[in-house]
């Protein structure tokens, strides 16, 4: 999951890569790091997040879609929920600070990754691995 945690991971896929039922991961998974696996995925995204829009020329939106997030709202959602402040003050805050800040279309230079942690084209994804 920190690998990959842009391509679209649920629980039945994360089940399928760990070779067990998804009702057994969870409780594994809780047991061993004290959140359900799509809570610590959820989490991953944000702190990605935060790095993309603390240090790249990107929007909301295109940090949204880099991260995994299929939905601009339950991202803000999520992101304002763990962080305390929305995706955009947050940018606007750092942006603020002054430093230098990575051209966006530098970002998009390197195609998806696939759970080998290659890139791929953008029709593959998590079912192909592993």
């Amino acid at each position: 999951m920190d690998r990959h945690y842009q391509a679209p991971l649920d629980l039945d896929v994360l089940a399928r890569v760990a070779g067990m039922s998804k009702f057994h991961l969870v409780r594994c998974f809780e047991a061993a790091y004290g959140e359900t696996p799509i809570r610590y995925l959820t989490r991953r995204r944000i702190e990605r997040a935060q790095d993309l829009l603390r240090s790249a020329n990107l929007t909301v939106t295109e940090v949204c879609m880099m991260v995994g997030f299929a939905s601009l709202g339950s991202f803000s959602s999520r992101f304002s929920q763990l962080v305390g402040e929305s995706p955009t003050a947050y940018r606007d805050r750092w942006a603020a600070r002054g430093g230098a800040r990575i051209p966006g279309c530098f970002l998009f230079m390197r195609g998806p990754m696939d759970l080998r942690g290659t890139a791929g084209s953008p029709g593959e994804g998590p079912d192909r691995a592993i």
